[in-house]
């Protein structure tokens, strides 16, 4: 059996070494380059729109610059849909090395959020993180590309792919999937044709769709993007802005609140007069379990609904309280742009592939944020590789 994957990152890299382990024949196309995750900034490749979204085209996908946060997400929603993923959760943080990191790798800033976060009243819980606390320099830079590699990122799973004999393909954009007879039988790139009897698209929520309404085949008209703000002030000193990132987690229903450094906070205190160093401001991030409404064709467009800018302004209020009470100014709080970082839903379970993650073309299937079921509001990492794992164990079924 031969198998065409295409996209590296949290599902397509995940398939890849579990099909490889397996001894599949495995050809696994990358539209960006070949990269040294540290230098993973480079290849941000976003997306203008009224929220803006949050990417990259490499190998290894966007996981090269996630804050490497390994939480589980729409556990319940995936089950109602008849997938339980329990195994394959425990797979994935065991093989990511998923834990809270010791108090050494708190810094100044994070534990007064913490602190003041609980002297309020709310539950502040250490961030579950598939970081090497051996490897990492807490430096600030996670979402820039890891310089130790103190971070999980899917290029460790390409690596073992390629070891088990995995064909890897960068600077390779697929711009058709080939189906004959009802079945897949490849995809084309350029002048190119490559023959295979399975193809995972792992190409994200933004790219898989395209590919899939090329065959006329079946998409979901929605789009979340776990919208989200970092609010943020002056406190002198702090160097908030080297230490871990999101290294704790305040959950409410319908967002969370995470520490999180930003230099559009610099940018906007300094348009408001305000003259800060990044080594001064301390900040949190709102995210949001956004409205699935959103537009993937020729153009992407997402917005703001009122009711994401009712969750955005009460995730805000609760943030600026908890920033006041760990010594910032309020006099000097910001926000950054809307931003999203996590787009999904766009080729959804039970609409646009089946809960075998399989489509209406015998041996094409679909393995990354398009098939989720609704926003998660939590970095979905995690919930990507296990997915990737579930629908490489039905593959390996059908053989």
């Amino acid at each position: 059996m031969r198998a065409i994957i295409v996209g590296s990152g949290a599902g397509g890299a995940t398939v890849a070494k579990e099909l490889s382990d397996k001894g599949v024949e495995i050809v696994l196309i990358e539209k960006g380059p070949t990269i040294d995750a540290k230098d993973a900034s480079k290849y941000y490749a976003n997306i203008d729109s009224e929220v803006k979204i949050l990417r990259t085209f490499c190998l290894g996908g966007t996981t090269t610059v996630s804050a490497g946060n390994g939480v589980r997400t729409l556990e319940k929603e995936l089950r109602e849909l008849g997938i339980d993923l329990s195994e394959e959760f425990k797979e994935a943080e065991r093989e990511l090395g998923v834990r809270t990191l010791p108090d050494s790798h708190f810094g100044e800033g994070t534990k007064r959020i913490m602190a003041a976060a609980e002297n309020l009243g709310f539950d502040v819980k250490k961030m579950p993180k598939f970081v090497d606390p051996a490897k990492c320099t807490p430096c600030g830079k996670c979402a820039s590309g890891c310089p130790n590699s103190a971070k999980w990122c899917a290029l460790e799973f390409v690596k073992t792919a390629e070891k088990n004999g995995a064909k890897i393909i960068t600077d390779m954009p697929v711009d058709d999937i080939i189906v004959k007879d009802g079945e897949v039988a490849g995809v084309r790139s350029r002048d190119k044709v490559l023959s295979a009897d399975i193809v995972v698209l792992s190409a994200g929520a933004l790219e898989t769709p395209r590919l899939l309404k090329k065959q006329e085949l079946l998409t979901t008209p929605s789009l979340f993007v776990d919208t989200f703000i970092t609010i943020g002030g002056a406190l002198e000193g702090i160097t908030f802005n080297k230490e871990v990132t999101m290294n704790a987690l305040i959950a409410f229903e319908d967002f969370i609140l995470s520490p999180h450094f930003s230099n559009q906070l610099v940018k906007r205190m300094a348009a408001r007069g305000v003259q800060s160093s990044p080594e001064d401001v301390l900040g949190i991030m709102v995210k949001i379990k956004d409205a699935e409404l959103g537009e993937v064709d020729k153009d992407v467009k997402k917005g703001v609904t009122s009711r994401d800018a009712v969750l955005l302004s009460e995730g805000a209020a609760i943030a600026g309280s908890i920033l006041e009470k760990a010594g910032v100014d309020p006099s000097t709080f910001v926000s950054t742009p809307v931003r999203g970082a996590h787009p999904g839903g766009t080729a959804r379970i039970g609409e646009a592939v089946d809960k075998n993650l399989a489509t209406e073309v015998d041996g094409l299937y679909v393995a990354d944020a398009s098939v989720l079921p609704a926003s998660p509001g939590a970095p979905p990492i995690l919930t990507i590789v296990a997915l990737a794992k579930y629908v490489s164990k039905n593959i390996l079924d059908r053989s």
